[in-house]
């Protein structure tokens, strides 16, 4: 389920939702593994992150099992505090060091700079 990033999530009404993968992880407290998606093609101003615990199969898929205690979403939302605050963290944009007038140096118009070239 790792490799994947996509799965497919059936709703309260019974339709098939593809979704991506976020990510995953491992919980020893729980002793499970843990799935944390999005549905495809959602309103990219607002995602819903959906979770779920999971169980790995030998042929790389999973079967998704529901989250069932509060101190588990509680761990869950925890995780994805952690990860929301490293990826903003990592972002390379420093708007104090963003001059629209500067040039852009990248010599192949594939490199993803954010230039227009």
């Amino acid at each position: 389920m790792e490799k994947e990033k996509h799965l497919t999530f059936i709703d309260e009404d019974g339709n098939e939702v593809l979704c991506e993968i976020l990510f995953t992880f491992e919980s020893k407290e729980f002793n499970k593994n843990y799935v944390l998606f999005y549905p495809v093609g959602g309103d990219d101003d607002e995602i819903e992150v959906m979770a779920a615990a999971y169980i790995p199969l030998e042929d790389g898929e999973g079967e998704l099992l529901p989250i069932e205690t509060e101190e588990e979403w509680q761990m869950i939302e925890e995780v994805l505090d952690q990860f929301s605050e490293e990826d903003f963290d990592d972002e390379d944009f420093d708007e104090e060091d963003f001059d629209d007038d500067e040039e852009c140096d990248c010599e192949d118009e594939d490199d993803d700079c954010g230039c227009d070239h």
